[in-house]
C-alpha cells in the first residue's frame, strides 16, 4: 500500500465497508457451505428477501459473490474463496485481543482466566 494511488485506497476502503455489516458477514458464512438462493438466505438470516437482495447486490458489486439465474430463482455463491482467509485472519486477531483483555482483567481482579 506504500505507493498506492488514492483511487485504489478508496476502492479498498469500499471493499472493507461492505464487510463492516454483520448481515453481510452472516451471508458470507452461510455461503461457505455452498450456493443458496435469496429465499433460503432470507429465511436463515431472519430478514426479508428484499433486505437480503439489497445486501447481495452490494456484495456482488464489490466482487464478493456471483449470481446465477436458474428459472425463476437466482442463486448466489462466493466469487473468491480467499475472502474466508481474510475473515479467518481478522477473527483470529479479535480472538487474541479478547484473550489478552480477559487476562488483563483477571490480573486486576485476581480471578483465574
Amino acid at each position: 500500500m506504500e505507493h498506492m494511488p488514492l483511487e485504489a485506497m478508496e476502492e479498498i476502503a469500499a471493499y472493507f465497508q461492505v464487510l463492516a455489516e454483520p448481515t453481510r458477514l452472516q451471508i458470507l458464512n452461510l455461503l461457505r457451505s455452498g450456493e443458496r438462493n435469496v429465499s433460503e438466505l432470507a429465511q436463515l438470516c431472519g430478514f426479508t428477501t428484499a433486505n437480503i437482495s439489497r445486501h447481495l447486490t452490494m456484495m456482488s458489486k464489490h466482487g464478493l459473490v456471483k449470481r446465477e439465474g436458474r428459472g425463476t430463482s437466482v442463486f448466489y455463491r462466493i466469487a473468491d474463496p480467499t475472502i474466508y482467509a481474510l475473515c479467518d485472519l481478522v477473527c483470529g486477531n479479535i480472538a487474541r485481543q479478547l484473550e489478552r483483555s480477559a487476562a488483563s482483567r483477571a490480573a486486576f481482579t485476581g480471578a483465574p482466566h
